[in-house]
């Protein structure tokens, strides 16, 4: 039993790994389970667990054990040091993972790790795939998730049964480029949102009913997928988290280090996605870190006097 690439995947014969059970995670892996796939899962904190567990996946001790067990393993968790020590550890996905497997990494990470990744994974007879979503816990939950690969296209396209029981892929080039998109992503996300937000305090302070406001706007220019996510959670001042604005702090982090570190020849100015980081900053700051980035409003309302 097992479906190896270039095996078809198949939800009779295919086994899926997942790490990572969060907001996100969650949702995903749920909908492999609705499509007929059997998740075998692994959480530094099994409690969070239990919600899978009662629709069949079964829990296991470590992400060897996930990858012993598994063709594909998909990980969505929080930052690049856990990916790192998942895929990569001692006891990681790359130590039980057999010829022919493949990892998908659908956390926000740093392009440089995915291309470390894939280059480990290629010298193990696997493959790796980085493949970052946008679109929030609704996305998530509806499979409505815009999910951008890099790596191996064969392997891609390969993986799309798996993909599209979460939303759609697009495959945009080579190991790395898949997380280069979903920064590029993340910069005009951190605008739209600032701009969203900025827009409400005004409306608000100038006497307008800010729902017939953004009824009167989201048909013009002003309109957004931000504002279609995040206007309504905003106004009514629902900040529980799709993705925490601590992550979005990272996401911009390794945007803006490109300035720093990078090469000349890729050196990019982004003046805005330095502001955006700064005011996501505040909110971490602030002890907001684990609002959802729609949170951004409430740090608005502050600098203007305005309570939450």
């Amino acid at each position: 039993m097992g479906t190896p690439y270039p095996t078809p995947i198949n939800p009779a014969q295919t086994r899926i790994g997942w790490i990572g059970i969060g907001v996100m995670g969650a949702s995903m892996a749920a909908r492999l389970i609705s499509a007929g796939y059997a998740l075998t899962i692994y959480s530094r904190n099994p409690s969070k667990a239990l919600p899978l567990q009662s629709l069949g996946a079964l829990l296991v001790d470590s992400p060897r054990d996930v990858a012993a067990r598994s063709d594909v393993v998909f990980t969505m968790v929080g930052h690049p040091s856990d990916v790192r020590s998942i895929v990569l550890g001692p006891n990681g996905i790359l130590s039980g993972l057999n010829p022919g497997g493949a990892i998908v990494d659908t956390t926000s990470s740093h392009p440089d790790l995915a291309r470390e990744i894939f280059n480990v994974a290629r010298g193990r007879d696997c493959w790796a795939i980085d493949a970052p979503v946008s679109g929030g816990d609704i996305g998530a939950r509806d499979g409505k998730l815009a999910i951008f690969a890099g790596g191996d296209h064969g392997v891609v396209e390969w993986l799309r049964p798996l993909f599209d029981c979460m939303g759609k892929v697009t495959y945009v080039g080579k190991a790395g480029c898949g997380q280069s998109c979903k920064i590029a992503n993340q910069i005009m996300v951190s605008a739209n949102l600032l701009g969203l937000s900025e827009g409400l305090v005004f409306a608000e302070r100038a006497g307008l009913d800010v729902r017939q406001f953004v009824d009167a706007v989201r048909g013009g220019a002003a309109g957004s997928m931000v504002m279609e996510l995040f206007g309504d959670r905003m106004i009514g001042k629902d900040f529980r988290p799709g993705g925490f604005a601590e992550y979005m702090v990272k996401d911009l982090g390794m945007g803006v280090a490109v300035v720093e570190g990078g090469k000349d020849e890729k050196v990019v100015v982004l003046p805005g996605a330095a502001q955006c980081k700064q005011l996501f900053s505040g909110m971490v700051a602030n002890g907001d870190g684990h609002l959802g980035t729609q949170g951004l409003i409430s740090f608005i309302q502050r600098i203007n006097g305005i309570g939450r």
